[in-house]
C-alpha cells in the first residue's frame, strides 16, 4: 500500500508539472506576437503586388508576417499644369469675380481660359478678357465652346484628340462635349483626375455651369446626357 501511494503521488506531480509546461507553451505562443488580420488589396490601376508572407521564419510555431506592399512611385506633375488644375478645384464654387467676369448660367470656357492663364498661356488679339464682375468684356474664343475650338484649331496651342484616345489625355488638357452630336461644343472643362490603364481609363473634370471639380467623363455622356461625345485638347 505504501507504494502503490508514492507511485500516485509521483505520476500526480508529473501530470501537474505538464500542464504548468503546456500552459507557459501556449501563453509564449500568443503573448505579444502581432497577428495580421488581412492582406491589403492594391487598387485595380495600381503597379503594386500582393505581400508576400516572410518564409525564413525559423521558429515553426511563430506566426508568419507579412512583408509591407511597396508604394508607387509618384507620377511627376509640371508645376504649371499643377498651378491649373490647383486654381481650378480652388473655384469651381468660389468664383474669382476679383480677377475675372462671370458670365451667368454660362460660364464654363471662361473658367477654363483663366485656368490656362494660370498655366502659362498668354492671351492674344484673337483670345482675351477685359474687367471683373459684370462689368467685363471678352473674345468668342474666350467664353465659347464653339469659338474656343477654332480658335485652338487655328493657333495650334494643343492638339486634338477623340474619346477612343484615353491613353494619351493628361491631366490639364481641356475636355469638351458634344451634348446632341449637332458638331458644335456645347461644355467645356479641365481634366482634373485620371484612373485606370489599358482599355478601362476613367478621366475626371472641373468646369463652371453645372458646377464640378471630379466629374465623370463616362457619367457626363451615358448618364447626364446619354449618346453624347466627348473630346479632348492634349495641351503641350
Amino acid at each position: 500500500m505504501v507504494l502503490t501511494r508514492r507511485f500516485r503521488i509521483v505520476a500526480a506531480v508529473l501530470v501537474l508539472g505538464g500542464l504548468v509546461a503546456g500552459t507557459a507553451a501556449v501563453a509564449g505562443m500568443t503573448g505579444d506576437e502581432p497577428v495580421v488580420s488581412a492582406t491589403p488589396t492594391p487598387a485595380a490601376d495600381s503597379t503594386q503586388t500582393a505581400p508576400k508572407a516572410d518564409a525564413a521564419a525559423s521558429d515553426a510555431t511563430a506566426t508568419d508576417r507579412v512583408a509591407p506592399a511597396e508604394a508607387a512611385e509618384p507620377v511627376p506633375i509640371d508645376a504649371q499644369v499643377q498651378a491649373q488644375v490647383s486654381y481650378m478645384l480652388a473655384h469651381w464654387t468660389d468664383y474669382n469675380t476679383d480677377g475675372y467676369g462671370v458670365i451667368t448660367d454660362n460660364d464654363c470656357v471662361n473658367f477654363t481660359s483663366q485656368s490656362l492663364i494660370e498655366r502659362g498661356w498668354t492671351m492674344d488679339d484673337q483670345w482675351y478678357a477685359e474687367g471683373i464682375g459684370s462689368d467685363f468684356d471678352t473674345s468668342s474664343p474666350w467664353i465659347s465652346s464653339t469659338a474656343f475650338r477654332d480658335y485652338v484649331v487655328q493657333s495650334g496651342r494643343a492638339t486634338a484628340l477623340t474619346d477612343d484616345q484615353r491613353d494619351q489625355v493628361k491631366l490639364g488638357d481641356v475636355a469638351q462635349f458634344d451634348w446632341d452630336n449637332s458638331g458644335d461644343r456645347d461644355h467645356t472643362g479641365v481634366v482634373t483626375r485620371i484612373e485606370g490603364s489599358g482599355d478601362d481609363i476613367q478621366i475626371y473634370y472641373a468646369g463652371h455651369t453645372d458646377d464640378t471639380d471630379f466629374r465623370s467623363v463616362d457619367y457626363a455622356i451615358t448618364e447626364k446626357h446619354p449618346g453624347a461625345t466627348a473630346y479632348y485638347w492634349s495641351i503641350p
